[in-house]
C-alpha cells in the first residue's frame, strides 16, 4: 500500500491535540489528527460537571508540578488564559466565573469541543477517529506510522498528544511515553493525580460513618521525615512544611477514604508514607469560641456546642474519637484545648490512592529536559514533539491542566 504523506501527523485528539492541528494547519501545513476513540475531547466532555472548567484566570508556573515546573513559562506567557479566552468569546460560548478563578461554560463542555474540531477543520486538518497507532518508525524524511485501518502515514512532524494514564475507561493508555522511550526520551517516574486518598481498615471503621459529610478545610501534605509515627497523630495547624502548598477547599468524607477538591490538589504531592493535616474549622479559634459557649451555657452537651461551629457528624465524631462526653460544664480548658487541636490539627496517613481509575491526571511523563520549552520539540529526535499531559508538566485542579494543553499544543503548532 502507498503510504499517505502529510506534514504533521498528530496522535491523540484531546485538547493540546486539537489546538495543535488548528494552528499548524494555519500555517499551510498538511495535518492529519488521528485518535483511538469514537469521539474528540472525551475528558474534555466530562470535564467540570459536563461543563468544562477550560482555564483559570490565575494560571502561572506556580500552578504546576514537574522535575522543572518552570519548564511551563515559555508556552504559558506566549499563549495564555486571556489568549484562549478571546477565543470563546470568539466562538460565541458564554461562560462564567466560579471560586479561585475556576472558568466554566454556562451550557455544556461539548461546546468547547465543537469550537475545536471546528477550528482545525477549517485550517483543513484532517480528524481520524476510531484508527490507531500500531507502529511507528523512524524514516530519513520523518516517521512512518502504520494504523490500525492498515494504512501507513508518513510525516515529516509526529506529535506526541495521548495523554497519561488517568481514566482507562475512557481510552488512556502509556503509549505516548512508550513511543518516546521508543526514540530514546527519557521519563519520569508516573503516578495518579488529583486522586481521592484511602484509609486502611482501622481508619477506615472511624471515618466510615461520616460518609458524606463535606467541609471546608485548609490541608498541607506533611513529608514523611515530619510525620511522626503512628496514622492519628496532632500537628502544628496551618503550616506548610517545605515546598508542600496548602489547599483551602472542600474535603469530603468517602466510604473509601476523602474526597474533595482540597484532597484532589494534595493528593499530587503526598507519597505513600506520607501524612496529612487537616484543619477542619481553618481560621477558627475553636478552643476560645468553646470556652465562650461553656460560659454562656455550662449546660449545653460539647458535642452539640462544637456542631455548631462544625458538621454536627463531625462534631459527633471527634467527640467520640477523643473521648469528651458530658456537658460543656463538666470539662476543663485542657480538653477544650484538644478538641481544638482534634478539629484543626487532624494528622492522618493515608493508605494510598484511588488510583488511575479515578484519576484526573497523571503526574510525570516525558521529561522536559528532552525537549525544547520554546517549541516542545525532542532535542535529540528532529520532528518529534510532546504537547500536553504526555508531558512531565502537572497542573492544579482548577483549569491549570487544560491551559497547559492549549498553551503547549499552541507553541508546537506554530513550528511542527
Amino acid at each position: 500500500m502507498t503510504p499517505q504523506t502529510v506534514d504533521v501527523l498528530i496522535v491523540g485528539a484531546g485538547a493540546a491535540g486539537m489546538m495543535c492541528a488548528g494552528e499548524a494547519g494555519r500555517r499551510g501545513r498538511s495535518v492529519r489528527l488521528l485518535d483511538h476513540a469514537r469521539a474528540p475531547g472525551e475528558k474534555i466532555r466530562i470535564s467540570g460537571g459536563g461543563r468544562c472548567n477550560f482555564t483559570n484566570t490565575g494560571t502561572s508556573p506556580a500552578n504546576f508540578l514537574g522535575e522543572n515546573p518552570r519548564f511551563a513559562t515559555s508556552a504559558l506567557k506566549r499563549f495564555t488564559q486571556h489568549d484562549f479566552v478571546k477565543r470563546v468569546d470568539r466562538a460565541g460560548i458564554a461562560w462564567h466565573e466560579k471560586t479561585l478563578g475556576q472558568l466554566f461554560c454556562d451550557d455544556s463542555a461539548r461546546q468547547i469541543i465543537r469550537m475545536l474540531t471546528d477550528d482545525l477543520r477549517a485550517a483543513g486538518a484532517v480528524l481520524s477517529l476510531g484508527v490507531s497507532v500500531e507502529r511507528v518508525d523512524r524514516v530519513a524524511d520523518g516517521f512512518e506510522a502504520a494504523l490500525s485501518d492498515g494504512s501507513v502515514v508518513r510525516c515529516r512532524s509526529l506529535v506526541l498528544a495521548t495523554g497519561g494514564k488517568s481514566i482507562p475507561k475512557m481510552g488512556a493508555t502509556g503509549w505516548a511515553y512508550d513511543t518516546a522511550r521508543q526514540f530514546g526520551l527519557r521519563v519520569t517516574d508516573t503516578r495518579p493525580a488529583l486522586v481521592p486518598l484511602t484509609f486502611e481498615a482501622g481508619l477506615l471503621e472511624q471515618t466510615t460513618p461520616l460518609a458524606g459529610v463535606a467541609v471546608d478545610v485548609s490541608v498541607t501534605a506533611v513529608p514523611a521525615s515530619s510525620s511522626p509515627p503512628g496514622s492519628d497523630q496532632r500537628s502544628a495547624r496551618g503550616q506548610a512544611p517545605g515546598d508542600r502548598p496548602t489547599f483551602n477547599e472542600a474535603m469530603l468524607f468517602t466510604h473509601r477514604g476523602l474526597s474533595g477538591p482540597a484532597i484532589l490538589q494534595i493528593s499530587s504531592y503526598w507519597r505513600e508514607g506520607e501524612a496529612i493535616t487537616v484543619a477542619m474549622a481553618p481560621g477558627e479559634d475553636l478552643y476560645t469560641r468553646l470556652k465562650a459557649a461553656k460560659d454562656e451555657n455550662g449546660k449545653q452537651m460539647v458535642h452539640t456546642a462544637l456542631g455548631h461551629l462544625i458538621p454536627r457528624r463531625l462534631a459527633e465524631s471527634v467527640c467520640d474519637r477523643e473521648d469528651v462526653k458530658g456537658k460543656l460544664a463538666e470539662v476543663g480548658d485542657k480538653t477544650l484545648r484538644r478538641l481544638d487541636a482534634a478539629v484543626n490539627g487532624w494528622t492522618v496517613k493515608p493508605v494510598g490512592s484511588e488510583g488511575y481509575r479515578t484519576a484526573e491526571v497523571t503526574l510525570g511523563g516525558i521529561a522536559t529536559d528532552q525537549l525544547d520549552q520554546q517549541t516542545m520539540a525532542a532535542t535529540s529526535v528532529p520532528g518529534l514533539y510532546v504537547i500536553g499531559e504526555a508531558a512531565d508538566i502537572t497542573g492544579w485542579l482548577g483549569g491549570y491542566n487544560f491551559q497547559w494543553a492549549w498553551s503547549s499544543g499552541w507553541a508546537a503548532g506554530q513550528v511542527c
